[in-house]
């Protein structure tokens, strides 16, 4: 029994009309009484697991963004405190020491790292060590690859011809911009694969109510994991007003608002449970980590030379110029165009996905961290994918007109040709160069060798207590050090209590300080940490510039 998606040409529900699965988006007819506006096609119900050419073409596809993905995966780009400090609580829950490592505080939701702890159990089951950053990343492909084979199913449900699907699955995995980013342990990259699950079971072409309901499950599953994807739903909720059949639809859209906020309210939930929902003394609390998300010092408006926000774009730009900007400017169009153009009412979701995203980091008073566009890179992928495929149609039209000449399809052919090599000119060189040095630079020498001294060096590290980044804590509590007391992350050293309390001399009470950009950058506003680095000797020394790292020993001795 084949599956259908009943259109404005319907005259009833239950009518039936078939296309082949590659046909393109056919505009409305003109009729005595006007033109009717563009509607979707009714197609037959494709399953992607018996499409042979589907699956053979996302498998390939699938082979080679794993592979550029992970060749060199521990060696580029530079281990973050942020990749540290998501696996330092992912290491906690498995270790059932709790939430966090330290104090959990409601920063973000615990939903993340706990899938974290879940990809991450098996390898440091049988291999304790190599719970580090730089060796965990490896897991991240696990994320990337399911990403990879959603975005070409959603793309597939957003009508998208075959080739277009894997055009949207190539700029999703291979882009330069994804290559580094989606390799790092981030909550983004958990956060992407599940709401495009959420896309991908409101767009279900059999439309059972159950995949509407998944769907919001999805949806507060990805914004419990990174809580700003909740700027996402209501574009969510666009895709599955269109996709879901009208005898059902408020069923559907319903039931899936109110699956996503019962799971949502989970998290408020259980901070009252523990009596840490509202702020009060001698306890953290949700309220006052919203209040903290909300109230951080803003990075400036993107668009100004000098602030941190343009900084952060020119970064992603550094290595991607086509997908951010490119794929904003189909966003719009495809919006603008919604009444007239049948590619942009089918891809409405994911477009208006994209601008919402843009929308957000041009606000002059937010933080704008540099993992913010992996959340927009697979709607961006689709946008161009889809305006690709429009462009393709308009220029060939799937069928020859009566009388038509030859000659006049030949050069609609070439003109096709023409366009796509010139893309191919101007993205794939550019493509080269950011690739080739996700593939082949060592950025993360110095930590290593920091690593390496640390357990080398120090003689008694249960008894030594060191500063250091999230980046390179795991690997200190593997070489002895003292969860939490020992190795100290050093943001704790001034803001956490319960560790505050066990240095009652300050920096006296430290023995080294592992002195990274990181720390260099942010102990100003960390008393503690600023006076472990001014009351301290360089003892090592790895890498150079602005990047290196020091390995510094107080003056515990003396006092001074």
């Amino acid at each position: 029994m084949t599956a259908t998606l009943p259109t404005a040409t319907d005259p009833q529900p239950g009518a039936t009309a078939t296309a082949p699965a590659d046909a393109p988006l056919v505009p409305g007819r003109r009729s005595g009484t006007g033109a009717r506006p563009p509607v979707l096609p009714v197609r037959p119900l494709v399953r992607f697991r018996s499409s042979r050419p589907d699956l053979l073409l996302c498998g390939a596809l699938l082979i080679v963004i794993v592979l550029v993905q992970g060749w060199n995966i521990t060696a580029f780009p530079t281990l973050s405190d942020d990749e540290g400090t998501y696996l330092a609580q992912a290491w906690a829950v498995q270790q059932g020491d709790g939430l966090a490592h330290y104090t959990y505080w409601y920063d973000h939701p615990p939903l993340g790292w706990i899938q974290l702890a879940g990809l991450t159990w098996l390898p440091s089951l049988f291999v304790p060590d190599s719970m580090t950053v730089a060796s965990m990343r490896f897991s991240m492909l696990v994320v990337s690859a399911a990403g990879s084979v959603l975005i070409y199913v959603l793309a597939r449900r957003l009508w998208l011809p075959r080739w277009a699907a894997g055009l949207a699955m190539a700029l999703f995995g291979l882009s330069p911009l994804s290559v580094v980013l989606q390799r790092e342990i981030f909550l983004d990259n958990l956060a992407v694969m599940w709401i495009l699950l959420a896309f991908c079971l409101a767009a279900s072409p059999s439309r059972h109510l159950w995949h509407h309901f998944a769907s919001g499950l999805a949806a507060a599953t990805a914004v419990l994991t990174k809580e700003t994807m909740l700027v996402v739903l209501p574009a969510l909720l666009v895709t599955m007003w269109r996709h879901s059949h009208p005898d059902t639809r408020k069923f559907a859209v319903t039931g899936a608002i109110t699956a996503c906020t019962l799971i949502g309210l989970a998290y408020p939930l259980f901070a009252l449970l523990n009596g840490e929902l509202l702020p009060g003394s001698g306890h953290v609390s949700l309220i006052d980590g919203i209040t903290y998300q909300m109230g951080r010092e803003g990075s400036g408006f993107i668009l100004d030379p000098g602030s941190g926000s343009n900084g952060v774009l020119r970064s992603w730009l550094y290595y991607d110029t086509v997908l951010p900007l490119g794929g904003l400017a189909g966003a719009v169009l495809l919006l603008a165009t919604l009444r007239w153009s049948v590619t942009a009412r089918a891809l409405a979701g994911p477009a208006l996905a994209a601008v919402i995203l843009a929308l957000v980091a041009m606000r002059p008073s937010g933080y704008l961290p540099a993992m913010y566009v992996i959340q927009a890179v697979p709607f961006l992928a689709l946008v161009l994918a889809g305006g690709a495929a429009s462009v393709t149609h308009a220029v060939l039209r799937r069928r020859r007109s009566p009388g038509e000449r030859r000659q006049l399809v030949y050069a609609r052919w070439a003109v096709i040709g023409v366009l796509a090599a010139a893309a191919s000119v101007y993205v794939l060189p550019r493509w080269y160069d950011g690739n080739r040095t996700a593939l082949t630079a060592d950025a993360n020498a110095p930590y290593r060798q920091a690593a390496a001294w640390l357990g080398s060096e120090v003689d008694d590290p249960a008894r030594t207590r060191v500063l250091l980044d999230d980046a390179l804590w795991l690997d200190a509590v593997h070489h002895g050090f003292e969860p939490g007391l020992g190795a100290i992350w050093f943001y704790k050293a001034d803001l956490d209590p319960a560790v505050t309390k066990t240095l009652p001399r300050g920096w006296r009470d430290i023995d080294y300080v592992v002195s990274s950009p990181t720390v260099r950058r942010d102990a100003v506003d960390l008393p503690n940490v600023k006076a472990a680095l001014e009351h301290s000797t360089v003892v090592a020394v790895f890498g150079s510039g602005e990047d290196r790292i020091e390995i510094r020993r107080t003056d515990r001795q003396s006092g001074s």
